[in-house]
C-alpha cells in the first residue's frame, strides 16, 4: 500500500466524487480511477459503492477513511518534525551551567529559547565546574556548556558571551558588610572560602586580583559548589570573592559588596567541535542574541543596565 493510494482515496471519499477529487489532485480522473481499483485489489474489499448517479463508502470505506486521517496526519507531523530538526528548529539539548550562572543567565537563556524556539527542549545540569562540562562535551553526555574559559583539553569551541566583576560575599555581621564598596587590600587578614576544584576559573581569577594587590589569599576553607561555598560565608567561616551574578541568589544572613580591584572572570558558551547536531548551534545564536539585547538595555540614567538578572551599580544590601 503506497501513502499515494491513501491519498487519492481520501480525496475521493471526502467528495464522494471521482471528478471533484481527480481536480483537487491534479490527476487525470481515469488515472485516479485505477489507483483505487488498485488499492480494493490489494485490500480484496469494495471501499466505494457505484452506480451511475452516486459514489459512497462502504462500512470498509468508512472504516479506512478514518484510519487514513490517523495515518496521514501522522506521516505530516513526522515530515515536519524532520524537517524543523534538520533547520535546527526542534529536539533536545542538554546545558551545563557553571556555579552562579544557574541563576543569573539560565532565566534569559530559557526565555529566548521557549520564545525563538518553542518546539526546543533544554535539559538543564546545573553546578557544572568547567572540567566537568568540557569532560560532558566531549563524552556527549551534554551538548551544550556555560561555562568560565579557559576550556579544559581540546575538541571544544568557546564563544565569549559576558566578562563578570567579582564581588565579595560576607556574612551579614562581618566588619567589612556595612562598607560600600570593599578594596582588595582590605581582604589581606581575610580567610577566605574558595572552590575545590584546582581548575576553578573564579580561583583563578581571585588569585590574580589577590597578587595585584600584594598578598596571596589564606584558602580556610574549600567548597565542592557555589551552593555550599555561600552556606559557609553565610556561617561567618570565611569570606569568598566572586562572580558578581551571585546577586541573582539573595541569601538571608549573606552581604554582597563592590570590590573596587576586583578585576572580572569571563563567561562563556562552549560546544564540541565535531558536533553536527544543527539545533546546537541554533541555540547558542540565540542565546548570544539574547544576551547582547540584555546588555544594551539602558536605564533611566543613560548607563547600560548591566548583565541579565543582578544590577551593576548597587551592592545588594
Amino acid at each position: 500500500m503506497e501513502l499515494r493510494h491513501l491519498r487519492y482515496f481520501a480525496a475521493v471519499a471526502e467528495t464522494c466524487h471521482f471528478g471533484q477529487a481527480a481536480g483537487q489532485l491534479h490527476v487525470a480522473q481515469p488515472a485516479l480511477s485505477h489507483a483505487i481499483r488498485q488499492l480494493e485489489t490489494e485490500l480484496d474489499v469494495a471501499l466505494f459503492e457505484r452506480t451511475t448517479r452516486r459514489v459512497s463508502l462502504t462500512a470498509a470505506g468508512e472504516y479506512l477513511q478514518g484510519e487514513t486521517r490517523r495515518i496521514l496526519d501522522a506521516v505530516d507531523h513526522a515530515t515536519d518534525g524532520v524537517r524543523r530538526i534538520a533547520a535546527g528548529r526542534s529536539g533536545l539539548v542538554r546545558v551545563g551551567l557553571t556555579g552562579t550562572a544557574s541563576f543569573s543567565h539560565l532565566p534569559l537563556m530559557a526565555r529566548a529559547v521557549q520564545r525563538e524556539l518553542p518546539d526546543v527542549a533544554l535539559q538543564i545540569v546545573a553546578d557544572m565546574l568547567t572540567p566537568a562540562q568540557c569532560d560532558g562535551l566531549r563524552a556527549g553526555t551534554i551538548d551544550l556548556g556555560l561555562l568560565r574559559p579557559p576550556a579544559v583539553g581540546g575538541g571544544i569551541d568557546v564563544r565569549m558571551i559576558d566578562h563578570e566583576p567579582l564581588a565579595l560575599v560576607v556574612s551579614a555581621d562581618h566588619r567589612l558588610a556595612v562598607e560600600p564598596v570593599v578594596s582588595m587590600t582590605d581582604l589581606r587578614p581575610e580567610p577566605f572560602v574558595m572552590y575545590g576544584s584546582r581548575d576553578s576559573a573564579v580561583n583563578d581569577a581571585v588569585l590574580r586580583s589577590c597578587r595585584a594587590a600584594g598578598f596571596m589569599p589564606r584558602r580556610e576553607h574549600e567548597a565542592p559548589g557555589t551552593a555550599v561555598l555561600l552556606a559557609l560565608v553565610t556561617a561567618g567561616l570565611g569570606v569568598a570573592v566572586v562572580p558578581s551574578s551571585v546577586r541573582a541568589l539573595p541569601l538571608q544572613g549573606m552581604v554582597i559588596r563592590d570590590l573596587a580591584d576586583g578585576g572580572t572572570v569571563d563567561l562563556a558558551l562552549a560546544h564540541r567541535l565535531d558536533d553536527d547536531n544543527p539545533v546546537v548551534e541554533t541555540v547558542i545564536g540565540v542565546v548570544e542574541a539574547a544576551i547582547a539585547a540584555a546588555s544594551l538595555t539602558v536605564d533611566g540614567s543613560g548607563r547600560t543596565a548591566g548583565r541579565p538578572g543582578w544590577s551593576s551599580d548597587r551592592p545588594t544590601p
